[in-house]
């Protein structure tokens, strides 16, 4: 349901302002007014989060909510204020500012600082707010700041923002608060931020412009062929030559005529296959598969794997330091992905501890890890199992760096070739009539 921040008023002039969910405004104003309370401001705080069926929270409003007094001239300003247009279009804005991973990271630095300067969780979450600028994110961070302050962790109510906070960032400060070392969790969640932030950096500079290049051509030969072959036919006749356009821009621009023609009937196709598979991945084993082939796609796959890993590893590294045992570090590092094939090898982990087996042996059966990782691992757990787990999250921190090395020096010969293929296309349906017609040559044939 949504969530709305009011404030509103008493029979003895008192001030409730908390945050609530509602169906509907309608119904908040009716809920408000049954309760004794009269409404000042009801606004909608339109922040994004999972659908999680009746989950509620801990830290929603009560009866004896905590009042401010205040006279009863001050509510009469509060209820008659009118802001103006400036302050109207920028809340605007502000309100349908979405929340970005560089928000979080601003955040997450700021509030490991203060915690390094031994503020207690209160203090610093009350002073981190003051300087969020993103309306949806401080709503969330006062959220989070009420549920510590009615003696819950903070990850609670991080979990109820799931789509916000990224799995294995939840998981970091439970880690810190179940175990007493939150401020290291903190910079181990500086740290995750700020490499998933390069990497995704370096990934859209090798993307986005071999991208553009690419589209850019597409729609060159199309345009181009849409706009010049009739032109130039129309040329030809005018002047009565006998000279004719290459066969393949003939056949591209018959080709095109046709599918215009019956448009309908493509886009209904691919409509219809788009359909067909978000409604297949919706399902259990469609997800199962899907998940699955993000982990064996080419190029990418065995990066999405070895993120995911990696993060796994750096989970249970984090646990083990704080005195967990592996079947608590793999317990409580089970959520760090969402990805339904890594939970399952996580789970299939779990319940082997608990007949006895080794955990290693679904990630060693999967294929997916290399015989490296799992050779490592069953060496940490004859010797000390901390310390090998250090080592392999430094392996894989070379390793993911020389997957992307490799995808730096293959994509773009790809996308090249690709590029090749269609600027050869272009050349021969586009360019070479357009060449023709500046020649002249094919005037010569129409004076035979």
């Amino acid at each position: 349901m949504p969530i709305y921040k009011y404030r509103a008023a008493t029979r003895t002039g008192d001030i409730v302002e908390y945050r609530t969910d509602a169906p509907n405004k309608l119904s908040l104003l009716n809920k408000l007014k049954s309760n004794g309370l009269y409404p000042i401001s009801v606004t909608s705080l339109n922040v994004k989060k999972d659908k999680k069926g009746n989950k509620q929270k801990r830290n929603i409003e009560t009866s004896h909510s905590v009042l401010k007094q205040v006279r009863a001239e001050q509510i009469e300003k509060s209820m008659t204020k009118q802001d103006s247009w400036y302050t109207k279009v920028n809340a605007f804005l502000l309100k349908n500012q979405s929340i970005k991973k560089r928000d979080i990271l601003v955040f997450t630095q700021n509030f490991y600082l203060l915690k390094k300067a031994n503020f207690n969780n209160i203090h610093a979450l009350s002073t981190v707010i003051e300087t969020v600028d993103n309306p949806n994110l401080k709503a969330i961070i006062e959220d989070i700041l009420l549920g510590v302050e009615a003696g819950e962790n903070m990850y609670t109510t991080m979990e109820y923002y799931s789509s916000v906070f990224p799995p294995i960032y939840i998981n970091m400060i439970k880690v810190g608060e179940l175990s007493g070392s939150l401020t290291a969790s903190l910079e181990h969640a500086v740290d995750y931020l700020e490499e998933t932030e390069a990497m995704n950096k370096r990934l859209r500079e090798i993307l986005v412009p071999n991208l553009i290049q690419f589209i850019g051509l597409v729609i060159l030969a199309v345009v181009g062929t849409v706009i010049s072959v009739p032109m130039i036919q129309g040329v030809f006749d005018a002047f009565g030559s006998k000279d004719k356009l290459p066969p393949l821009t003939i056949a591209f621009s018959n080709f095109l005529d046709f599918v215009s023609s019956i448009w309908y009937i493509p886009v209904g196709i691919i409509v219809a296959a788009v359909v067909a598979i978000l409604l297949y991945i919706r399902t259990p084993k469609g997800k199962y598969n899907f998940d699955l082939f993000k982990y064996r796609m080419p190029i990418f796959g065995k990066l999405i794997y070895a993120i995911d890993f990696s993060r796994l590893v750096q989970s249970i590294l984090l646990n083990l330091r704080n005195g967990q045992r592996i079947q608590e570090s793999l317990e409580t590092s089970r959520n760090i992905s969402n990805n339904l094939v890594m939970l399952s090898l996580v789970e299939s982990s779990i319940n082997n501890l608990l007949i006895g087996g080794s955990w290693i042996e679904p990630f060693e059966q999967s294929g997916l890890s290399t015989p490296m990782i799992t050779e490592m691992l069953k060496i940490g757990m004859q010797t000390d199992l901390a310390e090998m787990m250090e080592k392999l999250y430094n392996y894989m921190q070379i390793d993911i760096d020389n997957i992307i090395q490799r995808i730096i020096k293959i994509l773009p010969q790809i996308v090249a070739l690709f590029v090749g293929v269609v600027l050869i296309f272009v050349v021969i349906v586009v360019l070479v009539p357009m060449i023709q017609v500046y020649m002249g040559g094919w005037m010569f044939s129409a004076f035979e």
